[in-house]
C-alpha cells in the first residue's frame, strides 16, 4: 500500500471519527503529496515522498519551539498534534546509539582522519540516514567522534 493510500485510508477513519486535528494534519501531508506529485515528470519515489514527511516534521519543530518560546500555548499545541500525526508515516527513528554507530562506520569507510573529512563524512551519513535522523543530530555526532 502506497503513502497516499494509506493516507486516503486513514482520512475516511478521521472524518468518520470527527477527529479534526487529525483530519487537519493528514490534509496538510495529502496536499504535499499532491503537490510532489504534479511537480515532476514521473510520480515521485517513495524517498521523495519521505523527505516531504521530514521537511513538513522539521517545520513544525521548528514552529512548536518557537511558539513555546513566546508562550502561544493554544499555537503550540496544534503544532504538537500535527507533528505527532505526521511521525505516524516516517520511519522509526534512529536513537543516539544507533546513529553513533553508522557513522563510526562511515568514517572508517571513508576513512577520515580530523574536521577536514567532515563534508565526506556527513554527506554519506545524511544520505544513509535520511528521514531516520535528524540531520543537525548527525552533524553534532560528526564533530564530536572527528574532533
Amino acid at each position: 500500500m502506497s503513502l497516499t493510500e494509506k493516507i486516503n485510508e486513514q482520512l475516511k477513519v478521521a472524518m468518520k471519527a470527527k477527529d479534526q486535528a487529525t483530519l487537519r494534519s493528514l490534509r496538510a501531508i495529502k496536499s504535499a503529496l499532491l503537490i510532489l506529485n504534479t511537480s515532476g515528470g514521473k510520480g515521485p519515489t517513495e524517498e521523495d515522498e519521505i523527505s516531504a514527511l521530514v521537511k513538513m516534521a522539521k517545520q513544525r519543530k521548528d514552529s512548536l519551539a518557537l511558539y513555546k518560546e513566546q508562550n502561544r500555548e493554544d499555537l503550540a499545541v496544534i503544532e504538537e498534534e500535527e507533528l505527532a500525526v505526521i511521525e505516524t508515516f516516517l520511519p522509526k527513528q534512529l536513537s543516539s546509539e544507533e546513529i553513533e554507530e553508522a557513522v563510526k562506520s562511515i568514517i572508517e569507510k571513508v576513512g577520515a582522519a580530523g574536521m577536514k573529512d567532515m563534508g565526506k563524512v556527513m554527506g554519506m551519513a545524511s544520505q544513509q540516514m535520511k528521514g531516520k535522523a535528524d540531520g543537525k543530530i548527525i552533524a553534532d555526532k560528526v564533530k564530536q567522534l572527528l574532533s
